[in-house]
């Protein structure tokens, strides 16, 4: 005799599951593995390549699913699309330990090796190697979050390392020359200024404006985008040298 399993039933072989607790009561939603922090990172947009099913379940593992007057109760709205990207978006992760350790440990060198590259002994101008950048973020405390990039976190790492851990540390500055017509550098030089660390040189010639800015490599597309848009092609940006800005050889 042939025994038909339910057809909501879900082999939990490739799924994270996604928790929301709403209105004294749990969700969940069954999603492909890693597929969730891409959709969370904007790098995935189509729920259908997100989730395994697209329902919403009170139970996951056992295939309750979630039926209407819940839904309307808890959420104001029957919409499941609706309900599922809420979940999705304000909902708690479900991974185990192990996955958990091997997530945190990859984010925790993604960080050190993106704080090394930013940043620079301020006594020598030169960088950290990636082991010292790591012994100093268990010097300081940081921990990890799990559900951030390891990018967004890269900024808050560098100023713990700075306050809490006995490792000198500095973010690497950017030497750039921009040159432009005299009278757009008149007009736009106390723009530029405001934004950089140090005036190095300047150079008004009859034609044009050049001048040499220290500045923070966050500000390297701010001043792209300032001279795209108020010089139309009539402005150049060169870097000249990164991280060694003191005693260069």
């Amino acid at each position: 005799m042939k025994i038909n399993q339910p057809s909501n039933q879900i082999k939990l072989t490739n799924v994270s599951i996604v928790r929301l607790k709403k209105g004294g009561k749990r969700f969940e939603i069954a999603c492909y593995k890693n597929k969730v922090q891409e959709w969370r990172n904007g790098v995935e947009t189509d729920l259908d390549d997100v989730l395994q099913i697209s329902n919403v379940f009170i139970n996951v593992s056992k295939g309750q699913v979630a039926n209407s007057t819940d839904l309307q109760k808890c959420f104001g709205k029957t919409d499941v699309n609706e309900i599922i990207k809420e979940i999705l978006k304000k909902g708690e992760l479900q991974v185990g330990e192990k996955e958990r350790a091997h997530t945190i440990s990859n984010l925790w060198k993604e960080i050190a090796n993106h704080v090394a590259e930013k940043c620079v002994d301020p006594n020598t101008q030169r960088p950290h190697p990636v082991g010292m950048v790591e012994k100093a973020m268990t010097e300081a405390g940081f921990s990890v979050k799990q559900g951030k990039t390891a990018k967004s976190q890269v900024t808050e790492c560098i100023k713990l390392l700075q306050t809490n851990s006995t490792l000198p540390i500095q973010r690497a500055r950017m030497r750039i020359r921009v040159t432009m017509p005299v009278k757009d550098g008149k007009r736009l030089k106390e723009k530029l200024v405001e934004g950089a660390e140090a005036l190095e040189e300047e150079d008004w010639g009859t034609e044009s404006w050049e001048t040499i800015l220290l500045i923070d490599p966050g500000q390297f597309k701010v001043i792209t985008e300032l001279l795209q848009s108020e010089l139309k092609g009539k402005g150049h940006i060169e870097t000249l040298s990164f991280a060694a800005v003191a005693g260069d050889e």
